[in-house]
C-alpha cells in the first residue's frame, strides 16, 4: 500500500468515526429531550411561538373582514377581488418553499425571526397602499413572511416537545389561528366603525416587534444543531434546557435518559430530492395531496365568507360580526382535535374533520334561511379548524430532523398553490354557479383530502420523531 493510499484510508476511517459520533449525539440529544418532564419552561417557549403564530394569523385573516370594503374602494369585480385575495397565497407559496430549506440549512430560530420582519413590513405597506397594484404587491410580501413562519414554527414545537405531548401541543399551536381570526375580526369591527380598512393593516403591523422576544427567549433546536454537526452548540443548548427544566422542578434530579436507537448516519443527505427517496416518497405524495385539496377548499371559502354574507344583504359591519360569530366555533373545534390526536390518532382525527367539514360545507351552500346559514357555518368552522390542528400536528412528524422543515415547508407550499387557486376560482364561478356551487366545490375538495389520508397515510401517535422517520 502506498503512502497516499494509507492517507486516504486514514481519512476515510476518521470521517466514518466522526459521522458515527455525530449520529450517536443525535440519538443522545433526542433521549435527553424525551425524558424531560413538561414544565413551565417548555410551555413558555410554546407560548412565545404560539403568540407569534396568533399575530401572523391576524394579518392573514384581515382580508376576510375588509375584502368587501376594499372592493368598494377600488371598484373591483369578483374576479379582480379573487385575484387580489390570491396574492397573499402566492407569497405564502414562495415563503413556505424557501423557508423550509433555509431552516434546515441555517436553523429554525433565525429563519423564524426573519419571517416576522417580512410580514410586519407587508402589513404596514398594505395599510399605506393607495392603489390596488400597491396593495397586491404588499399582500405578496405579507404572504411571503407568513409562508416562512408556519412550517418553521411547526418544526420548532415538534422538536422541543416529548412524544407524549407533541401532537397535542402542535394541535394547540394551530388553535391560535382561529384565535387570531377572531381578534382580527374584533379589531376590524372596531376600526371599520370609526376609520377605513387601511388602519386595520397598519395596527396589525405593530406586533411584528414581538420578534425581539423570540430572539431573546427561544433557543435553537438542539436536535437540529446535532443533526448539522454543531456538537458544542448542541451540547450547550441541551444543558441550558435541562438546567431551566430542573429549576422549574425546584432542583430535583431529572429522570435518566432512556436509550434511543441511533437511526441512520450523519452522512445521509438532505434537500428536496430526499422527500422522494425511500419511505418518504409515499408520505410526500400523501401530504401534498392533503395540503393542496384542504387549502383549496378552506381558503377559497374563508376568504370570501364576509363578502358572501354581504352579497346576501348583510351590511359591512354586520357581516363582520357574523363572521366573528362563526369563527368562535373554531375554538372548541381545535380543542377537541388537540385531545383526539393523542387519544385516537392523527389519521382518524384528520379524516373525521375533513369529511364532517365537507358535509357542513355543502349544508351551508344549500341553506335557505338565516338560522340554517348560521348553524351550518358554525359546524363548518368547528370541523375545519379541527382539521387544521390535526394537519399541523401530523405533517412535521413524517420527516427526519435533517429535512423536517424542508418537507413541512414544501407540503405547505403545495397547499398554498391550492389556496392561491381557490379564491380566484371562486371569484370566477360565483356569478354563474352561485353560492351553492361554490360550497359544493369546497366540499368536494375536502373529500379528496380525506381520501389521501385514509389511503396513503400512516399513524404516528405516541412514537418518537426518530422512530417515525425510519
Amino acid at each position: 500500500m502506498t503512502t497516499i493510499d494509507a492517507a486516504r484510508g486514514l481519512a476515510a476511517d476518521t470521517s466514518l468515526a466522526q459521522r458515527r459520533a455525530q449520529t450517536a449525539q443525535v440519538a443522545e440529544i433526542a433521549a435527553r429531550l424525551e425524558r424531560l418532564p413538561l414544565t413551565s419552561y417548555q410551555r413558555g417557549i410554546f407560548g412565545i411561538i404560539a403568540t407569534a403564530w396568533l399575530f401572523d394569523s391576524m394579518d392573514l385573516a384581515a382580508l376576510t373582514f375588509v375584502l368587501g370594503s376594499i372592493r368598494q374602494t377600488f371598484q373591483l369585480s369578483t374576479a379582480e377581488a379573487g385575484l387580489l385575495s390570491s396574492m397573499s397565497f402566492l407569497g405564502m407559496f414562495l415563503g413556505a418553499a424557501s423557508a423550509g430549506v433555509l431552516a434546515d440549512r441555517f436553523g429554525r430560530s433565525r429563519v423564524f425571526q426573519v419571517s416576522m420582519i417580512f410580514w410586519g413590513l407587508g402589513s404596514l405597506f398594505c395599510g399605506l397602499s393607495t392603489t390596488v397594484t400597491m396593495l397586491g404587491a404588499s399582500r405578496l410580501l405579507l404572504g411571503f413572511g407568513m409562508g416562512m413562519e408556519f412550517p418553521v414554527a411547526q418544526s420548532m414545537v415538534s422538536e422541543i416537545m416529548p412524544a407524549a405531548n407533541r401532537g397535542r401541543y402542535i394541535a394547540l399551536l394551530e388553535g391560535f389561528w382561529p384565535l387570531g381570526f377572531i381578534v382580527s375580526g374584533l379589531l376590524s369591527y372596531v376600526v371599520l366603525s370609526v376609520a377605513d380598512w387601511h388602519w386595520v393593516f397598519i395596527l396589525q403591523a405593530i406586533p411584528a416587534l414581538f420578534v425581539l422576544v423570540i430572539r431573546r427567549y427561544v433557543p435553537e433546536s438542539p436536535r437540529w444543531l446535532a443533526s448539522r454537526g454543531h456538537s458544542d452548540r448542541a451540547e450547550a443548548t441541551i444543558r441550558e434546557i435541562e438546567r431551566k427544566v430542573s429549576e422549574r422542578l425546584d432542583g430535583k434530579p431529572l429522570p435518566p435518559p432512556q436509550p434511543q436507537q441511533a437511526f441512520g448516519t450523519a452522512s445521509e443527505g438532505g434537500g428536496i430530492a430526499s422527500l422522494f427517496s425511500g419511505i418518504y416518497a409515499r408520505r410526500t405524495a400523501m401530504l401534498w395531496s392533503l395540503w393542496f385539496f384542504a387549502l383549496l377548499g378552506f381558503y377559497g371559502l374563508t376568504t370570501w365568507l364576509g363578502a358572501l354574507l354581504q352579497a346576501k344583504g348583510f351590511p359591512v359591519t354586520k357581516s363582520v360580526f357574523y363572521t366573528i360569530l362563526i369563527s368562535l366555533a373554531g375554538i372548541p373545534g381545535f380543542l377537541c382535535s388537540a385531545w383526539l390526536v393523542e387519544a385516537w390518532g392523527r389519521k382518524g382525527t384528520l379524516a373525521l374533520n375533513l369529511l364532517a367539514g365537507a358535509v357542513a360545507c355543502y349544508a351551508y351552500g344549500s341553506a335557505t334561511g338565516q338560522t340554517q346559514l348560521i348553524v351550518a357555518s358554525l359546524c363548518m368552522q368547528f370541523f375545519l379548524f379541527g382539521m387544521w390542528s390535526a394537519l399541523y400536528a401530523y405533517t412535521p412528524e413524517l420527516y427526519p430532523t435533517r429535512i423536517r422543515a424542508t418537507g413541512t415547508g414544501f407540503a405547505s407550499a403545495i397547499g398554498r398553490v391550492g389556496s392561491l387557486i381557490g379564491p380566484y376560482v371562486i371569484g370566477i364561478i360565483l356569478p354563474t354557479a352561485g353560492q351553492a356551487g361554490v360550497f359544493a366545490l369546497g366540499a368536494g375538495a375536502f373529500v379528496l383530502a380525506a381520501l389521501a389520508v385514509l389511503i396513503l397515510g400512516e399513524e404516528t401517535q405516541g412514537r418518537t420523531l426518530e422512530s417515525i422517520s425510519h
